[in-house]
């Protein structure tokens, strides 16, 4: 087999070469199953001397640390492998758009507090290094026009997510690192308590290769096989259980409202469990009903900061909606009393209170709730129904019966501890050389741009320091320009 220089050898997009490496890798041996050797054959690569980081996970925050480290250091070479598509979150998400970032929190504690899991180990430095402004200006820099809209989350004007992926990709091109896709990096070893041999295998063509790499980033997401690795290498591992999610909703009623949107609602979060004195969480925002429940932003945040608990209640619980959130319970029971003064001989389905903002639709809904026929007069509803759909308008149950799920994302609360990894570096207080980013980190945030935003600083973080390891090394035959 021909030995190729990594940063000679390009493939991206849906192109899947067999593999690719060469002098670059510091030892690299390839075998069909079918015909494994148990004598290593090493590479001329073994005697270059040259540094090689190998990312796991070509995801948001694997290819933004390969191009940190690249930028530090050019004369790294810098490998990245991918099992599937390389950014396909990012191609996906914001329906197609990619919610880059948020754009309404540029302080680091008011960042933080975004953050269900990382909430309190975020408040220092990790934005201060790379935040959201960072992450806008890296973009535009490189052509990338973006926008913020009214709820600060930022997208590309071109509304493409393509846009993003192929900046990245054609960035990653340009800077000379590698990406290998259709492959998996099953495991991951230590030689003489320094380097790392990793196991790769392509299984559609029954092949498998070791690579010797000086620096290893694991960004793999939530992927079991990342978590695997990180065990292997001396991580625990919180058991990741699923965040941002929609609710089932127990109301036989409520799909008849499906489509509906509410600009603004509180939702309180209520949970059963076998556990006492579990949280009561509230969340103030849009919400949507669907033909299956709830969503919007205001579930979505409700479901990332209650996900373990709804994790242990099984996914059931009682979700409290306040549908006019600036409206006091007295002041809503005044309105409805006048209206019916005012509208006394006019049907209750044609006619509510504007102060409201409901559609009809709802208005229907609630009054069936209630058990008023819909042609009831407003003169024949007696006061007591009134405060019950005062009640219903301030506190209106819902009970939950399952989670559905949230196309755009797929975020799991779990991994990697945070107290076992340098945030200042992203580097593992257990094994030198070894890096995390992204969501294989007990790290998620809610709806809004901020999970992309963790994936770009921690792979930021993770790179810089890459960079400047491998450039304090020397190298023959090079020189190192420090930037």
């Amino acid at each position: 087999m021909t030995s190729l220089g990594l940063g000679s050898v390009l493939h991206f997009g849906n192109s899947i070469g067999a593999s690719y490496f060469g002098r670059s890798s510091s030892m690299l041996l390839c075998h069909r199953r079918k015909r494994f050797s148990s004598s290593p054959l090493i590479t001329m690569a073994q005697q270059a001397n040259e540094q090689l980081l190998v990312v796991v996970g070509g995801g948001a925050s694997g290819v933004y640390a390969s191009l940190r480290a690249k930028f530090i250091a050019p004369h790294l070479n810098v490998l990245v492998i991918e099992k599937g598509k390389p950014l396909a979150k990012v191609k996906i998400s914001g329906g197609g758009r990619c919610n880059v970032t948020n754009g309404l929190f540029f302080d680091s504690a008011g960042l933080a507090d975004n953050y269900p899991r990382g909430n309190r180990e975020l408040r220092g430095s990790f934005f201060n290094i790379h935040g959201p402004k960072d992450t806008i200006r890296w973009f535009s820099d490189r052509g990338v026009e973006l926008k913020t809209e009214e709820d600060g989350r930022v997208f590309p004007v071109s509304n493409s997510s393509a846009s993003i992926v192929d900046c990245l990709l054609s960035e990653a091109k340009s800077r000379g690192v590698v990406l290998q896709i259709g492959k998996t990096v099953s495991d991951v070893s230590l030689i003489d308590g320094e380097q790392f041999l990793l196991k790769v295998e392509k299984r559609t063509m029954n092949f498998v290769e070791y690579i010797k790499a000086d620096y290893v980033l694991m960004a793999t997401g939530s992927s079991q096989q990342g978590y695997k690795i990180a065990a292997q290498l001396g991580h625990s591992i919180i058991d990741p259980v699923p965040s941002l999610f929609t609710f089932k909703i127990e109301d036989t009623q409520l799909p008849s409202l499906s489509g509906v949107t509410f600009p603004r609602v509180k939702a309180k979060l209520k949970l059963k469990s076998i556990q006492k004195n579990l949280p009561e969480y509230t969340q103030v925002g849009p919400m949507l009903v669907t033909h299956w429940g709830l969503s919007g932003p205001v579930i979505l945040r409700l479901s990332a900061w209650g996900a373990r608990e709804l994790f242990l209640s099984n996914y059931t619980g009682i979700l409290l909606v306040d549908f006019v959130p600036d409206i006091h319970l007295e002041d809503v029971k005044y309105i409805l009393c006048q209206h019916k003064d005012q509208l006394a001989k006019t049907k209750a389905c044609n006619s509510f209170p504007t102060k409201f903002n409901l559609v009809k639709r709802f208005w229907r809904y609630l009054l069936e709730r209630e058990g008023l026929d819909a042609d009831i007069l407003w003169a024949s509803i007696s006061n007591n129904h009134l405060n019950s759909i005062a009640l219903l308008l301030k506190q209106c149950p819902f009970g939950i019966a399952g989670k559905g799920q949230f196309k755009d994302e797929f975020v799991t609360a779990g991994g990697v501890p945070l107290s076992e990894v340098s945030i200042n570096t992203m580097e593992s207080k257990m094994r030198p050389n070894l890096f995390f980013a992204g969501e294989i980190l007990n790290v998620d945030g809610i709806t809004g741009g901020f999970n992309f935003q963790n994936a770009w600083s921690g792979g930021y973080i993770a790179g810089t320091r890459i960079g400047e390891l491998a450039s304090r090394q020397p190298v023959k035959g090079n020189s190192v320009k420090e930037t």
